[in-house]
């Protein structure tokens, strides 16, 4: 099934651009040239992104602001064509993910929608349901219910299971199953989503934990119907790593607020770390606060630092992927108290810098950390 994007822009020169680097990219263009015919689609069709030419910006925002009240494109990927003198902020403002600048060429236009495609794909993706039986221990510790039950189909936030037409319990379980052709126990809590009079029950996880997340994306990628597959993750460049965030150098960074996973190795050590982008400057990098949510978790982290000052300055091979976008970019969380950490202030403070300060920024608290050789932190060269 292709993508789609619907393309709002006058000038003929950039629709022609767009045309040809989206085909290449099997992205197929619905094209408007006024507001009010892209409303018109935006409310009674599905797009998987929407690039509006926002020389206008009132009318810009207005269309964006009616794409999102249509329930099929309220998680629509946004791309903003803007004019030099307009800011990169005034663009996230309006609710754009990405920015293109003009004069948009082929190359810059390509770098962009690399990173745009592979989250156009994960958002339509992420709630696919594969069709598999499996069977699932269920138990509720609170209740003593303890049942296993055949699943009818898996996703990556969910499964539906057959519970019996008389059974009462509601909920949350402690959710046990092994993925086919794996050995691996996976278990996460999970709570009951929707039911229907016939005793099925979807089932929606909570706090899957990154490995498993890993194994159950990478399983439902080979056995999804659909034949279309995520966009293998990219490579990056880590600059500066600490136990709550990193900055990575990447040509099509993703943008603010969306959650990734990162697979870092170093060795014989490999780390898969979920994260959270807050800063994002195109063709540029991004800026990555590290999802901890565990004492375990952070544990990990800190033996990966370790491992990587023990290996006299090597670089960690990285790959970054998308896991979705938050429906509202989420908040920085309030840092634990034994955690005072420099790079994740930056982010907090400075997130609102261009690109060149905001690097300048960093480039002097890299400096500042290797002359106190913090044992909390590592900001490679």
């Amino acid at each position: 099934m292709s993508l789609k994007s619907l393309v709002l822009c006058s000038d003929e020169k950039i629709v022609r651009v767009l045309r040809r680097v989206l085909s290449d990219l099997e992205i197929s263009i619905e094209h408007c040239s006024d507001p009010d015919s892209a409303i018109h689609k935006l409310t009674r069709q599905r797009f998987e992104s929407i690039i509006i030419d926002c020389t206008d910006v009132k009318v810009a925002t207005s269309v964006l602001k009616s794409a999102r009240s249509a329930p099929c494109n309220k998680r629509a990927v946004a791309v903003a064509i803007m004019d030099g003198h307009n800011g990169l902020r005034s663009a996230f403002d309006m609710g754009a993910h990405f920015v293109l600048y003009k004069p948009v060429s082929s190359e810059r236009a390509r770098t962009s929608f690399r990173a745009a495609r592979a989250l156009m794909k994960r958002e339509r993706r992420r709630n696919a349901r594969v069709p598999v039986q499996l069977s699932v221990a269920l138990s509720n510790p609170k209740t003593g219910f303890q049942q296993n039950a055949p699943t009818t189909d898996l996703s990556e936030g969910g499964m539906a299971v057959q519970l019996g037409q008389r059974q009462k319990d509601s909920g949350p379980w402690q959710t046990r199953f092994k993925l086919p052709g794996s050995e691996n126990v996976i278990e996460v809590i999970g709570e009951s989503a929707w039911h229907n009079p016939g005793g099925q029950v979807g089932i929606r996880f909570v706090d899957l934990q990154v490995d498993a997340a890993h194994e159950l994306r990478q399983w439902l990628n080979q056995h999804s119907p659909e034949g279309e597959k995520d966009d293998p993750p990219v490579r990056c460049r880590l600059t500066d790593l600490s136990l709550g965030g990193c900055y990575l150098e990447i040509a099509s960074p993703f943008p603010s607020g969306t959650r990734i996973v990162l697979s870092m190795r170093v060795g014989d050590l490999e780390l898969h770390v979920c994260g959270i982008v807050r800063v994002m400057h195109p063709e540029v990098g991004m800026g990555v606060e590290l999802a901890q949510t565990t004492r375990e978790q952070r544990n990990q982290v800190e033996r990966f630092i370790q491992s990587l000052m023990n290996a006299g300055g090597t670089l960690p091979e990285l790959l970054v992927e998308p896991e979705g976008l938050e429906s509202v970019r989420p908040e920085a969380p309030a840092q634990p108290a034994d955690l005072e950490d420099p790079l994740l202030e930056l982010f907090q403070r400075k997130a609102a810098l261009p690109a060149e300060l905001f690097l300048s920024e960093l480039r002097k608290q890299r400096s500042t950390h290797r002359s106190e050789s913090s044992e909390e932190s590592i900001l490679p060269a």
